[in-house]
């Protein structure tokens, strides 16, 4: 089993609060995500300061494109990112046209979603997903359980590389031990804390220690 990469996502309303923040963990990183609030309220321009600034790293644009697949991606990767992402409930055309634009397409899976879908991503050749606990979701008191394992462990199981995200903090971590992760994409438990880069460096270090032990 892999060492999952490391996430943060930035998802600051304003680019120069997440560029300040992105200074003090980017080399802390494996991936750098322009997060959707970030987009909606910067536009293309947060993914051009990141890549102007890490030139080296991977940059996401976390869109959760529904519609304009194909303009959207055109979009992200003039931009300079990478890889982009589309909401689960867009229509696999607008998925397709999108991965025809882009590096990778991420499929972010949050609500009503089945396996049936999954199959028909893979078959289109999409084979990143990015499984959620929403904020919304967190702030209403839901947790990591067993039935998210068991979700994350079958998409993996089935051919896709799965990132994790939603309130994850290091003592979530070990809860994934068992479980192939690609990414853990972690947000306000770096960006907000009083030493980002100690932060970002800790969780960087819990996961090499709990999956170089298990791989």
């Amino acid at each position: 089993m892999a060492i999952p990469n490391l996430q943060v996502a930035l998802d600051q309303s304003s680019l120069s609060d997440a560029l300040g923040t992105v200074q003090k963990v980017g080399e802390e990183v494996d991936i750098i995500e322009a997060g959707t609030i970030l987009c909606l309220a910067e536009g293309m321009q947060a993914v051009k300061c990141l890549r102007a600034l890490y030139p080296d790293k991977i940059i996401v644009a976390d869109t959760k494109c529904a519609d304009a697949g194909s303009t959207v991606a055109e979009n992200c990767r003039a931009a300079g990112a990478d890889w982009m992402t589309a909401i689960c409930s867009a229509t696999l055309p607008t998925m397709k046209k999108a991965a025809e634009e882009i590096s990778e397409l991420q499929v972010e899976l949050y609500g009503n979603w089945t396996y049936q879908d999954a199959e028909d991503w893979l078959e289109a050749g999409i084979s990143q997903a990015v499984y959620h606990q929403s904020r919304d979701a967190l702030l209403a008191g839901e947790t990591w359980g067993e039935k998210d394992l068991t979700r994350v462990k079958r998409l993996a199981e089935m051919g896709f590389r799965v990132s994790v995200t939603g309130g994850l903090e290091i003592d979530t971590l070990p809860l994934f031990q068992d479980v192939e992760v690609f990414t853990f994409i972690a947000g306000r438990s770096i960006t907000e804390a009083t030493d980002p880069q100690m932060a970002a460096r800790k969780m960087k270090q819990t996961i090499r220690e709990i999956f170089g032990a298990s791989s």
